[in-house]
C-alpha cells in the first residue's frame, strides 16, 4: 500500500482544515505501514484508536465551521462524517477481535474515503468558506 502523499491538490485552501487533513493523513499512512509490517495487536488498536479520535474531532471541528458560516450542505457532509465513523468503528470493532486481522482492502476502503471526500466535499467547503470569511 502506497502513503497517501499530501500536496496542493489536497489543499482546500482553509489553513485550520488543511492542517488537520495534513494530520489525518500521517496517522492514516502510519496504520498503513503498522498493517502491512504486521505490528502488534496492541500497536494497531492504538493507532486506529488515535486515528479514530483525530478524525471524530476533526468532523466536529468542520462541522463547527459549517455552523459558523452557515454552510447550506451541513447535512449532506455530516452524514458522511457520520458514515466513515460508523465504518471506522466497526473496522475498529473487528480488530480488537484476536483471531481478526484488518486486510489490505479495508485499508484501502479508508484511503479511498479519505482522499474522496477531501477532493469533493471538503473542496466545496473550502470554496464556500474562502467567501464567507
Amino acid at each position: 500500500m502506497k502513503d497517501i502523499t499530501w500536496s496542493a491538490i489536497l489543499s482546500v485552501g482553509v489553513e485550520e482544515i488543511d492542517e488537520d487533513h495534513r494530520k489525518l493523513v500521517g496517522i492514516f499512512n502510519e496504520l498503513a505501514h503498522a498493517v502491512a509490517n504486521g505490528e502488534s495487536a496492541e500497536y494497531l488498536a492504538a493507532t486506529f484508536d488515535e486515528l479514530i479520535k483525530c478524525t471524530a474531532w476533526h468532523f466536529s471541528h468542520e462541522e463547527r465551521l459549517m455552523l459558523k458560516h452557515r454552510y447550506p450542505e451541513i447535512d449532506p457532509h455530516r452524514a458522511a462524517h457520520r458514515e466513515l465513523i460508523v465504518a471506522a468503528q466497526q473496522l475498529q470493532a473487528k480488530l480488537a477481535q484476536a483471531d481478526q486481522a484488518v486486510a489490505n482492502a479495508e485499508i484501502e476502503y479508508l484511503d479511498r474515503w479519505l482522499t474522496e471526500h477531501i477532493l469533493t466535499a471538503d473542496q466545496r467547503l473550502g470554496s464556500f468558506l474562502a467567501q464567507a470569511r
